[in-house]
């Protein structure tokens, strides 16, 4: 199998020459996926220390008995979320591995995002029941032909259940300003019905998604997940934009 591999990476990158989904450079190896290894090796990560709630980074562990390890905005903000893991940044090789997962229609990228994202999470991951991935509008997943976000969740090692759907068409969270992503998503998420319910109650859950932005769209699905019952809301992204001062 390995020669059979190497055969057909010979003959597609002579006949093809695919080009890598995120740095454009051709693929040395076509049928180990549209993104070369060094993209993957070049994806910056989030490392300890973290904010325990949103999962943004710290300059330093807070070391006062009467601190927390989160970050100012949390200690501020009441959330439902109790805590947030991701990759890393929005920026760079990850962006563009997320861009044409998520836009290119390079499905098969879930793999190693989820394996990714299984790995930089794996605290919250390892005490939760269920996995549920936030929903796309109808309209959306159609044209896009999959959701992201249940793609990623199949690769976490936990249960996956779409417990939650879009009451109504939103606009896109990335064409509006920080300000307005609240408002565009407050009750737009709630429990599927009858015949497709899901039963939260009482269950330690963990919200699904490609990207965290202001953290909007997760909060209004945490909502929904809380109404029902669920006992604890934690969620993990594929990557997480970083905007605001670290400390």
């Amino acid at each position: 199998m390995p020669a059979l591999l190497r055969s057909a990476d010979g003959v597609l990158s002579v006949l093809l020459a695919p080009p890598c989904a995120a740095c454009g450079t051709p693929l040395p190896h076509p049928s180990r996926g549209p993104v070369c290894q060094a993209c993957w090796s070049r994806i910056p990560r989030f490392v300890p220390p973290l904010c325990s709630q949103c999962g943004d980074p710290l300059l330093s562990w807070r070391k006062n008995s009467g601190d927390d390890e989160r970050c100012p905005r949390c200690r501020e903000h009441s959330s439902p979320v109790t805590a947030s893991r991701a990759i890393g940044p929005y920026d760079g090789t990850l962006r563009e591995i997320i861009h044409a997962f998520k836009y290119g229609g390079c499905r098969s990228l879930s793999r190693g995002l989820g394996d990714l994202l299984r790995a930089s999470a794996a605290e919250i991951l390892a005490s939760v029941d269920l996995a549920v991935p936030v929903p796309l509008h109808g309209r959306r997943r159609r044209a896009r032909g999959f959701n992201q976000a249940r793609e990623l969740a199949r690769h976490l090692g936990v249960p996956v259940a779409d417990a939650l759907r879009r009451t109504r068409a939103t606009a896109s969270q990335a064409d509006l300003p920080a300000e307005a992503r609240h408002g565009n998503v407050q009750g737009a998420f709630a429990m599927r019905r009858l015949m497709a319910r899901v039963n939260v109650e009482g269950l330690r859950v963990v919200l699904v998604d490609d990207v965290s932005t202001t953290g909007a769209t997760i909060e209004a699905c945490a909502s929904a997940l809380r109404a029902a019952g669920a006992a604890d809301v934690s969620a993990v992204t594929a990557a997480r934009v970083v905007s605001r001062p670290r400390e």
